[in-house]
């Protein structure tokens, strides 16, 4: 039989998935304005932080693409949506360290592991 157990790298992506996953939904449709982008932002960061294994969130509002969906629709705010955002996210699981990024790419928030490094043997 084989061991089917993820192995402590598997497991560190898995984390930097449900993250991503619990900050885009938890925050999509939040009301979102150039005046508010820092504080969304920031609650962002604070709440994804509070998480296990998570070690740093960074969170930055695309505030020039924020500002033109205001002005093409006429309102003082918007609705926060993928596009508005870039994303990084730090996991540190038993001495595994993950990178990942969201970013827009081909007009989709694209979620991607940008890299995995076993430290726990160093």
């Amino acid at each position: 039989m084989t061991d089917t157990a993820p192995t402590d790298a598997e497991a560190a992506c898995f984390e930097a998935g449900i993250k991503f996953g619990s900050l885009y939904h938890q925050f999509a449709g939040t009301p979102v304005s150039p005046d508010s982008a820092d504080s969304v932002a920031t609650a962002m960061e604070e709440a994804i932080e509070n998480q296990p294994h998570c070690r740093a969130v960074d969170v930055d509002v695309r505030e020039d693409e924020l500002a033109a969906a205001i002005a093409d629709a006429g309102a003082d705010y918007t609705e926060l949506t993928g596009r508005f955002l870039e994303v990084e996210i730090v996991i540190d699981y038993e001495g595994c360290e993950v990178v990942a990024r969201m970013e827009m790419e081909d007009g989709y928030p694209l979620m991607r592991l940008e890299s995995v490094e076993d430290r726990s043997s160093l």
